[in-house]
């Protein structure tokens, strides 16, 4: 029995006036995350060693009496020392954090420049960049803080940096620290009274992320690091510290970083000429950019991300106090110790990572 044409007109213009479904998340903004994901995932694993040696660099005293110094000879050291594990050594946290980081990163980059691009009516400009990039920066360091945290402390945690000095703060019975996680004679000097405990284990990732919340204030302790300070006639009080330098140092990296490399598309890779060497330099030269005008602040996070780590001797009342000691021992060579070996790992690093993300997200929207 066929059906009548007045019920199959009646359907069709049912169907045309019912509203389709739209998806919770659209293709596009689907397509900018995975690419991201994949991107950070990529550009980070090709530079592992380097960026295990830029922390080490940048945390060890400059009174140690071996020093990383050199990068050749230093990675040398770590694959004697420890091997193939010493180069990927904190890889796997850094996958998992630059995973979520760099997807959340580019997918608020994109959306923030089609909403000022919706409002401003026209090509955005290059303040507008730079604020977009910005709060993209602040927008994925914000979520992914405490696996940066765990990774910096893992990077360092089995590298073998002896002291010419005692720490700076001597333990009293009362205040005694726990055995530190580094190879170090600092912690064989708080200990002198006692046999050899031998070599310290060195955790994992959640052993390492237990330790901080047990240790240090517990899962604030994640994304701030809590400060003793003078205690007034009732109680004693706490400052805490870390996001404030950790944020000074993402924002305008992440903003000259996106802003750079957009302005270096339009004047290397005109049309015509988008070969893929010209896409990679255009990231290279962005990310070299960036890293060099910010990298002091990378020096002042890593320091307040260590410092429950009492081997390495810091007691800093804030960035301020940091920066001001920092000065006074090491001068300006001290905020760019690491630079090198940064700026070897960084160009590859954003290359890889602008070009793997566009590469992926035009993939997807095939």
């Amino acid at each position: 029995m066929t059906s009548s044409p007045v019920a199959s007109t009646s359907q069709l213009s049912h169907d045309a006036h019912t509203p389709k479904k739209e998806p919770w998340v659209s293709p596009q903004l689907r397509s900018y995350f995975v690419a991201g994901g994949v991107a950070g995932a990529a550009s980070r694993t090709v530079v592992s060693p380097l960026e295990r040696l830029k922390i080490i660099q940048q945390v060890q005293p400059p009174h140690a009496d071996k020093q990383y110094k050199g990068v050749w000879r230093s990675l040398v050291r770590m694959w004697r020392e420890e091997g193939f594990k010493g180069f990927m050594r904190g890889n796997g946290i850094n996958c998992v954090r630059i995973i979520p980081y760099s997807a959340v990163q580019f997918t608020t980059y994109e959306q923030l420049k089609k909403f000022f691009t919706y409002y401003r009516g026209g090509e955005l400009d290059t303040p507008t960049r730079l604020l977009s990039g910005a709060l993209a920066g602040i927008t994925s360091v914000s979520t992914t803080y405490p696996l940066d945290l765990v990774r910096a402390r893992l990077s360092i945690a089995s590298a073998t940096m002896d002291f010419k000095k005692p720490m700076t703060i001597q333990p009293t019975p009362a205040t005694a620290p726990k055995l530190a996680l580094y190879h170090t004679s600092a912690a064989a000097s708080t200990t002198s009274t006692s046999a050899p405990l031998g070599p310290p284990k060195i955790p994992g990732m959640w052993e390492m992320t237990v330790k901080v919340m047990r240790e240090e204030g517990g899962v604030r302790a994640l994304y701030v690091t809590p400060v003793a300070c003078a205690q007034s006639l009732s109680r004693p009080t706490r400052r805490y510290r870390g996001l404030v330098p950790t944020a000074m140092g993402v924002a305008p990296y992440v903003g000259i970083n996106f802003a750079a490399y957009e302005a270096l598309r339009g004047w290397l890779t005109p049309p015509g000429k988008t070969s893929v060497p010209r896409k990679l330099l255009c990231g290279a030269l962005a990310g070299s950019i960036s890293q060099t005008l910010t990298y002091p602040f990378d020096v002042l996070r890593r320091k307040m991300q260590v410092r429950g780590l009492n081997a390495l001797g810091y007691e800093y009342n804030g960035a301020l106090d940091a920066l001001r000691v920092i000065f006074r021992k090491e001068g300006l060579r001290g905020l760019y110790r690491g630079l090198w070996p940064n700026l070897l790992k960084v160009a590859p690093s954003i290359a890889t990572s602008f070009y793997v993300y566009e590469t992926t997200k035009a993939w997807l929207l095939e």
